[in-house]
């Protein structure tokens, strides 16, 4: 291993400090990508799809639990592959155990989903053995194909005017793999953070930052961090 050269205090301060340049440009560009990205269409979603949940079979709107937006990970866990029943995919899981608690997700009036081609009572098993507790659901009809997803992983991201759902962003591959946070997945959503901050078209929800934000169980509750 070619180790970097050692440096004395003075010298290392200054390397970050350089490096602190690029850093704030990359976090910059990210900023104005995720505004973009609140800028993109809103594709129909045309078809009903359903899919098996605990508490029987569901239609994608249901998936929203209500709210305005909707997050779906494509899991790939199903009998062809590698670690079946007992596990889904190893990419598939190391996503899974990166998930944030899904209150904070909730707070900006967004749910996110998982769904699998494994039937209901594996996903239940598995998501009990490895202590996941965000929703999964089993797909039954061709959603995965529709939206890019039948083989492997991929996130979408859906908001809903009323009883119209939209499409409204995918991302797979490389850049999939830094999802789980709650602020990767709101920069994926036609929303966003919601923040004050965010540059985004005129009317949508915005409120200050830390003024929302709360204990993952306290939501609702009054109590606030600041």
């Amino acid at each position: 291993m070619q180790t970097p050269e050692i440096a004395s205090p003075h010298e290392w301060e200054a390397a970050r400090r350089q490096l602190l340049v690029k850093e704030k440009e990359l976090t910059r560009a990210r900023d104005a990508l995720a505004a973009e990205r609140r800028r993109m269409p809103w594709l129909p979603v045309e078809k009903a799809y359903r899919f098996d949940g605990p508490q029987g079979e569901v239609s994608l709107l249901d998936l929203f639990e209500g709210r305005r937006q909707l997050i779906i990970y494509r899991a790939f866990f199903e009998s062809d592959v590698a670690g079946w029943p007992d596990h889904a995919c190893v990419g598939c899981s190391m996503m899974a155990d990166q998930v944030a608690d899904v209150a904070h997700l909730n707070a900006r009036d967004t749910s996110l989903a998982f769904v699998s081609r494994a039937p209901l009572p594996d996903i239940e098993r598995v998501k009990a053995r490895m202590g996941w507790t965000m929703p999964w659901y089993s797909l039954l009809d061709g959603f995965d194909l529709d939206f890019g997803v039948d083989q492997m992983h991929g996130t979408n991201a859906f908001i809903r005017e009323g009883e119209s759902v939209f499409r409204t962003y995918f991302v797979n591959d490389r850049g999939d793999e830094s999802m789980g946070g709650t602020w990767s997945y709101l920069d994926l959503t036609a929303l966003g953070r919601q923040e004050t901050w965010e540059d985004s078209p005129e009317g949508y929800p915005q409120s200050p930052p830390y003024q929302w934000w709360r204990w993952h169980d306290a939501y609702g509750s009054g109590e606030q961090r600041g």
